[in-house]
Parts: C-alpha cells; sequence; structure tokens
C-alpha cells in the first residue's frame, strides 16, 4: 500500500484480448502494406512508433494498479485514465494509420457502410457524448465500480467511440472524411460541449454525485474534492479541440489563399487568350 492506494494488479482478461487484437490487426495491415505497396501515403516508422506508444500508454492506464485505483478508489484517477485514452491514445491510433493501412479494410462492402454511418460527424459525435453520459448517469457507475468486467467495458465502449469521434478530423481515408475546413472547426467547437458541460457540473455544484469510492483517509481528500479534480481533468478535452482548431484555421487561410491565386491564373490566362483573339481579328 502506498498513501493507501492500492497496488494491487487488476485480472483484466478482456482488455488484454482487446489490446493484442489491435495489435494483431495493426501488424496484418503493416505485412499487408509491404506485400503492395502504396506510391503515396506510406506508412513510416513515425506511424509504428506512434502506434506502438499509444497501446504502451493504454497498457499501463488499463493492466496496472492505476486500473485498480481508477475502479475503486478514486473518481479523479478514473477520469485521467479517460482523458488520456480519448485524448492521447485515440488520435495517436487514427495518426499511426494511414490511408493506405486502413484502405484495403474500409473498401470491404460491410465495413465500409458500416464505417460510412458511424463516422459521420453527427452521428460520431453524437455516439460519443450519449455514451460517455450514460455510463456516468450516478447509478450506471455504481454497478460499473462494483462489477470489473463491465467497468472494462464501459472504458473500452468510450475508447472505440472515441476513435469514430476522432475520424471526421484525423481520418486517413479522405473519402469517407468529406467536410470542409470551416465544418471541422464548428464540429471541434460544439462537439465537446456536452462534457464540458458535464465536467462544470461536477466542479462548481458543491454536490457530491459519486460517493461510490474507498477513498483513502491518508489522502485528507473528500469525495467532493476528488470529483472536482476529475471534473477538472475532463476540461482538458476542451482545450484540446481548441488547440486543434488553431491549424484548421491557417490550413483554410492556405486553402483560399491558393485558390484566390489559381483563380487569378485562369483569370490573367483567360484575358490573355482574349487579347491574343483581339489581335488576329485586327
Amino acid at each position: 500500500m502506498s498513501a493507501g492506494l492500492s497496488l494491487a494488479w487488476p485480472f483484466n482478461p478482456g482488455v488484454t484480448i482487446f489490446l493484442l487484437l489491435l495489435v494483431a490487426l495493426y501488424l496484418v495491415g503493416l505485412r499487408h502494406v509491404r506485400k503492395h505497396p502504396a506510391q503515396d501515403d506510406a506508412v513510416e516508422w513515425r506511424h509504428i512508433l506512434t502506434f506502438f506508444f499509444a497501446i504502451a500508454v493504454m497498457t499501463i492506464v488499463l493492466l496496472t494498479p492505476i486500473d485498480t485505483i481508477a475502479r475503486t478508489q478514486l473518481f479523479s484517477v478514473h477520469m485521467a485514465q479517460l482523458v488520456l485514452l480519448t485524448t492521447l491514445c485515440a488520435p495517436l491510433i487514427l495518426f499511426s494509420c494511414p490511408a493506405t493501412l486502413l484502405r484495403p479494410l474500409v473498401e470491404l462492402p460491410v465495413v465500409r457502410s458500416i464505417i460510412h454511418v458511424f463516422t459521420h460527424p453527427l452521428v460520431a459525435s453524437v455516439l460519443f457524448n450519449l455514451l460517455f453520459l450514460l455510463w456516468h448517469a450516478p447509478r450506471i457507475l455504481h454497478f460499473a465500480v462494483e462489477n470489473n468486467t463491465l467497468y472494462h467495458v464501459q472504458v473500452l465502449s468510450i475508447f472505440v467511440a472515441s476513435l469514430l469521434n476522432w475520424w471526421p478530423l484525423l481520418g486517413s481515408v479522405r473519402e469517407l472524411r468529406p467536410m470542409s475546413y470551416p465544418m471541422q472547426m464548428l464540429y471541434a467547437f460544439f462537439d465537446g460541449q456536452p462534457v464540458d458541460i458535464f465536467a462544470f457540473i461536477l466542479v462548481f455544484t458543491g454536490v457530491t454525485v459519486y460517493p461510490y469510492y474507498a477513498i483513502p483517509a491518508q489522502l485528507g481528500l473528500s469525495t467532493f474534492a476528488d470529483q472536482a479534480v476529475g471534473g477538472a481533468l475532463l476540461l482538458v478535452p476542451g482545450l484540446v479541440d481548441l488547440v486543434v482548431m488553431t491549424p484548421l484555421f491557417f490550413r483554410w487561410l492556405s486553402q483560399i489563399e491558393h485558390q484566390t491565386k489559381r483563380a487569378d491564373v485562369e483569370r490573367l490566362e483567360e484575358d490573355e487568350y482574349d487579347y491574343e483573339e483581339d489581335e488576329i481579328e485586327a
């Protein structure tokens, strides 16, 4: 024990299988890419290193005593666990999967239809926010805290939903990510609002919503203080959304500048053509 915190290593076979399945699918994808190399959008070492870094972080937060503390002792650690999974690991995994790696999978008719539906911006946003808020309804979270398997169904389902939620911004298969830069900025801004409102409720209401955690007395932390820290951590994704909007804005400006220059060149060519025709007629 350390400051009353449990150092017991959890037994999470479902999580282990899930992580091994992710690694296996990625390795199969890499093998396919090596046999059928693409001319562009190749899988680089930075993609591979990013993927395994994300898997390492997931392993740390889901298969070590951090997971035990998150499920049984500290709501704040539970929120830190979810923030790392949804705000760090999910976008890193999408970044590590360029189009050449995903296209063979998404070109399968059934898979393509499913992905097309669930990566639609409105569907992805509603699904993630609704799933996150439903799982954190007090009674449902209470059941999850008391049941190890249900708790990890909660965590993994939110993680998968976050992959879909990030797709409209980071998905590598462009035909399945048709939003313009202004629409992506609006998506990034409005998508996080429900969770942000929930975070403000946890921090500022002064009411303990989750009295289920066995907080060690040695920490000198009240139930509400633990909840407030968790709510503050939950505001981090909103800040990340603002960070994401910045490069989108500059890409939009660059796109407008490029289109303006192209229009000027086309107009100049038309003027020169008209001038030459006038010279010929003269």
